[in-house]
């Protein structure tokens, strides 16, 4: 029986990009920035929309 070596590791991600782990310009927005920025054009939206009638 052959020994394993343990130094090799499987290949993981089968040559996927992890985009995660790269940088990218633009803001760094957190889920919750993003909530209340959507809340605040909701609300922004229906105001215009019965502003005018």
């Amino acid at each position: 029986m052959a020994k394993k070596d343990k130094k090799v590791l499987p290949p993981s991600g089968a040559g996927l990009v992890r985009y995660f782990d790269e940088e990218t310009r633009g803001p760094k927005l957190t889920p919750e920035q993003v909530v209340i920025m959507t809340l605040v054009l909701a609300a922004l939206c229906i105001a215009l929309r019965y502003s005018y009638s």
